[in-house]
């Protein structure tokens, strides 16, 4: 039995009933398989997938005797597998719609060629230039499939398209991608070129009245039994298939309306000849009772159809067969605004319009008002007044554009707003609810109208006094006369809020909001001298969200200029909230302002503000890169950071995090040469995030080295464990003795723990986040002080392996900052196969079993392409195994177990039956069968099912002995084969239960 006969039936083997699949080379030796093979109900593989594997196999480049890579070879294998990807074509009718959804651009660009070639198409001559009313017709047709292929692929390219990302462990395939979009991208720009000429073979093919005829199986095996005959006048050119001209010509003429709508982007006539080729493809429809060659989307179709009656003006508000868009666009197009009204108010009643659609309307019209078209406030005005009454009756929040239309309102809008009101009601059909609701929004019409004379008109409406009941109306109007009391309504009115001149504190009021607002540099400054020609007061507290850091407020509140104090702190503190919200172009705006300005009269704030703009700088270029950037920083900026980590310049704020977020950026960076070696020894002395960088640099450079070049490892150690470490705080009772009331912090650490933490989570390098993975998997493994159930991670043998002082340290402090720290780490890349087992030993130590097995899976999986490969030794070591079946039967999967027992490096018999011979198995048992290989414990099992008299998964068990491939004459390398197949299989069925 041949290896690859032997994978076929390793990949049925797991299940029994379906037939095991053709391959591509049994087609060559069997010229009657391939017909009887489509013409099956479920052909494996699918006709599509044939076309694939016949030209990817002919197209394989051959090696000379040089041992020199040569272009595939034109011999008689070749062409063969061309021919019968052809035919497969052929069986399909030449469907494009689905050879496009089966077959990638490069693979359906050499299939066509081919059959270019086959019908005789005159080689280097543009097709253009041909005249289709000479050629012979299966000619003729070849080069339209062609060229319709053409202008849809041009189209279906244009549409956006969801990249995959292969993981960092998909090379291989990430290189097949790459090559497979060059060459599409080749193609694809080779068809664009020659656009206008595919357009013109197909208009061309318009003019044609006579029948068509295409290739099918018969005249392909005609041309192949006789190569040198011509496609002309002979049996081959009229026995194909017969396609009518009104077929072809719809088909092509919907191609032709989709790459003419596409031009439209850039043409607007270009949507009147896709209208026009649409509305030929919509006649030619109404011809055909049945389209037995006419492949198109007809809801696509109409789609398009409404689309270009739309963009071309072509839409009749009075068409029945109009959508409720396509009726208000034709509305808003033929500037019917009265008719748009109606249609609003009758939609209040019906709602066929989505609430979306009527507010984008609004916007629209708002927008023209805007850009200066008058004439359409009152259209604005109504459109809101019949959006705000739909908004009433389905409950929502009324608008701030209605309740600013009520501010000041005419009697002719209220009047409006009642009729609107009127229709939308039906009083005799409508709900009570919706009753409840009407008079909901009639009383706060009433409580918002300032003018008494029309809360008169609304109280005295009809549908008010329908729809109040006489206590309510009593009690209402009561309330309006009582609030019209106050304003004395028997004197002159009083004139509006919006009549009254602006008072000095009114301008004050105004230009602190703008303040707030603002966010151009020299705006502020403009504002403050006219606030401060004003009033003499401090502006810097308008706000009191505008924070300065405390390290720099005493420098700026001691400047003697009122404005200017006022400036720098405003300037800063919009700058450092511009940051936050990684707003970084106004933050540099503001910063240089503020660096301009200081530079006149104080060198501290100028070094402050030119410390600020480096964290600028950096957190610019760090955040550019968690979003997808891996663009190294210029080099200017990394000399500036290590100007700012050697700077000694005395008594100036200096704010840490400045610090800090520079030592983070060096290491990510990789700078371990500069912190190990150039940074003066003093500013490591005097801060700690400087001495940790450095620490964590030399022990990333030691860690290929020897055993003896672990003492900064050593010194690393050190810090960690005094940052995690606590005091117990004392006190004397009155008796005299000692009782411990507080365990505090140790005050020996270079830093806190959480600003520690604060620290690690701005480190992204990979080497340096797994060296404190594994200090602190060290340090975790020494507190639980637990040999059987270890965490694992990289490097463990650099850290030592005892702790002088165990009780000083915080134990839970330890075992939270190893689970963040992993954490943290996944998220930065989630395909560390490394961290992601010491994520599951961590859930397995803490006896959270699935989602450790979980985290196991996704180890394996993301080195073997989600087990399309073998996963390496290394990974699924006899430990991580082992866990996994630990795991398997604290869940009460125990036939999981058995099938696990089998991937150790000596099979775990013992283990394997004692799992069996449980009856609470919580897995899908004998589902798992196919998944064994070991012939011992399949004969085991057929023993328990028969001992308990189970005899249908007895058989089920002898099913799986029976298989060819798992008979133990075979050679090893098929056992092996037939073992590695059933791995695979059961760990991908693992991985859908637990992911």
């Amino acid at each position: 039995m041949s290896a690859e006969a032997v994978d076929r039936v390793a990949v049925s083997g797991s299940r029994p009933s379906t037939p095991p699949q053709t391959s591509w080379f049994e087609f060559l030796l069997d010229e009657m398989l391939l017909e009887n093979h489509l013409q099956k109900s479920y052909p494996d593989p699918v006709p599509v997938q044939l076309v694939i594997q016949f030209l990817e196999q002919a197209a394989k480049p051959s090696v000379n005797e040089q041992n020199q890579v040569q272009p595939p070879a034109d011999n008689r294998r070749n062409r063969t597998l061309k021919l019968l990807a052809l035919k497969v074509a052929a069986y399909l009718k030449w469907d494009l719609d689905v050879l496009e959804k089966g077959l990638t651009i490069p693979v359906l660009n050499m299939l066509l060629n081919e059959l270019l070639c086959v019908s005789k198409v005159p080689p280097g001559v543009k097709h253009v230039d041909l005249d289709l009313s000479t050629l012979p017709p299966t000619t003729a047709m070849a080069v339209i499939i062609y060229n319709r292929w053409a202008i849809r692929t041009i189209v279906l390219s244009s549409f956006p398209e969801k990249q995959t990302k292969p993981g960092p462990h998909q090379m291989n395939m990430l290189n097949v991608v790459q090559q497979e979009k060059e060459l599409t991208e080749n193609i694809l720009s080779v068809l664009k070129e020659q656009a206008a000429d595919s357009i013109m073979v197909l208009e061309g093919s318009l003019g044609l009245k006579k029948d068509f005829y295409i290739h099918t199986l018969r005249t392909l095996d005609l041309l192949a039994a006789d190569p040198s005959t011509a496609n002309g006048e002979t049996e081959s050119s009229t026995a194909g298939l017969r396609i009518s001209a009104d077929e072809l010509h719809c088909q092509v003429h919907y191609d032709l309306g989709g790459i003419f709508f596409q031009q439209g982007c850039s043409d607007q006539l270009a949507y009147e000849k896709a209208r026009e080729h649409f509305q030929q493809t919509r006649e030619l429809l109404l011809k055909f009772d049945l389209t037995l060659h006419v492949h198109l989307d007809e809801k696509r179709l109409a789609g398009y159809w409404n689309a270009c009656r739309a963009l071309t003006g072509a839409l009749d508000p009075s068409d029945t067969q109009l959508n409720p868009y396509g009726q208000i666009n034709s509305l808003i197009r033929t500037r019917n605004y009265q008719a748009l009204v109606e249609a609003f108010i009758k939609d209040n009643v019906s709602l066929s319009l989505p609430n979306h659609l009527r507010q984008s309307v609004l916007r629209e019209f708002l927008h023209k008002v805007q850009q200066g078209e008058r004439g359409l406030d009152e259209v604005c005005h109504k459109l809101c007044v019949c959006n705000a009454v739909r908004d009433a009756l389905q409950g929502e929040v009324l608008s701030v554009r209605f309740q600013q239309l009520l501010h000041k309102p005419r009697k002719h809008v209220v009047d409006f707003m009642l009729e609107v009101c009127t229709r939308s009601l039906d009083k005799d059909r409508s709900s009570e609810t919706s009753k409840r609701k009407m008079v909901i929004f009639l009383k706060t019409l009433c409580e918002s109208l300032a003018e008494p004379h029309l809360v008169f008109v609304v109280t005295a409406h009809k549908l008010f006094t329908e729809l109040l009941k006489e206590e309510d109306r009593k009690i209402l109007v009561e309330q309006m006369r009582k609030r019209s009391a106050t304003v004395n309504l028997c004197a002159k009115p009083l004139p509006s809020f919006y009549d009254i001149p602006a008072a000095a504190s009114v301008n004050i009021g105004q230009l602190e909001q703008q303040l707030i607002l603002c966010l151009d540099a020299r705006r502020i400054r403009q504002i403050l001298i006219e606030l401060h020609s004003m009033a003499e007061r401090p502006f810097w507290r308008v706000n009191n969200k505008w924070e300065v850091p405390p390290d720099y407020i005493n420098v700026i509140l001691n400047i003697k200029d009122n404005l200017t104090k006022d400036l720098v702190y405003i300037l800063m503190a919009k700058g450092l909230h511009c940051i936050t919200v990684k707003d970084f172009a106004h933050t540099r705006q503001l910063f240089s302002a503020c660096l301009e300005l200081v530079t006149e009269f104080s060198p501290k704030l100028r070094q402050v503000m030119l410390n600020e703009m480096l964290l600028l700088e950096v957190r610019a270029h760090e955040t550019g890169v968690a979003e997808g950037s891996n663009v190294r920083p210029p080099p200017d900026l990394v000399s500036r950071v290590r100007g700012y980590l050697e700077m000694r310049i005395h008594d100036l704020p200096l704010r840490q995090i400045v610090g800090e977020e520079c030592v983070a950026f060096m290491l990510n960076w990789r700078e371990n040469e500069y912190l190990t070696l150039q940074v003066p020894q003093q500013l490591v002395m005097n801060n700690p995030y400087i001495k940790l960088g450095q620490l964590l640099a030399s022990t990333c450079k030691e860690l290929p080295g020897p055993k003896e070049s672990r003492r900064t490892a050593k010194e690393l150690w050190e810090v960690v464990v005094q940052i995690c470490s606590v005091s117990n705080q004392h006190k004397r009772n009155s008796d005299g003795r000692v009782s411990l009331i507080k365990q505090r912090e140790s005050s020996m650490g270079i830093l806190q723990r959480s600003r520690f933490i604060t620290f690690v989570k701005k480190l992204r390098e990979p080497l340096v986040l797994t060296t404190l993975i594994s200090l602190f998997v060290r340090f975790h493994s020494i507190v639980r002080d637990d040999i059987v159930n270890e965490v694992t991670a990289e490097h463990l043998a650099i850290w030592p392996s005892t702790l002088a002082n165990m009780q000083a340290v915080d134990v839970e402090a330890v075992a939270v900052t190893v689970k963040e720290l992993v954490t943290y780490a996944l998220t930065l890349n989630p395909n560390n196969q490394s961290w992601l087992i010491t994520q599951a030993d961590i859930y397995f130590v803490t006896n959270q079993y699935s989602a450790a097995l979980h985290f196991y899976l996704q180890a394996g999986a993301v080195c073997s392409d989600f087990f399309t490969k073998a996963v390496a030794p290394d990974v699924y070591t006899d430990q991580v195994l082992k866990r996994m079946i630990k795991c398997c039967s604290m869940l009460n999967c125990h036939t999981q177990v058995a099938v696990l027992c089998q991937f150790l490096r000596e099979v775990d018999y013992m283990t394997a039956f004692k799992a069996l011979q449980e009856q609470n198995s919580h897995d899908a048992m004998d589902s798992f069968y196919d998944y064994i290989w070991d012939v011992t414990i399949l004969e085991y099992l057929t023993h328990i099912h028969h001992k308990r008299g189970e005899s249908e998964k007895r058989q089920i068990a002898i099913k799986a002995i029976g298989q060819t491939e798992l008979n133990a004459s075979n050679p090893e390398e098929v056992l092996q084969l037939a073992a590695q197949k059933r791995k695979k299989k059961f760990l991908q069925a693992m991985a859908k239960l637990y992911f």
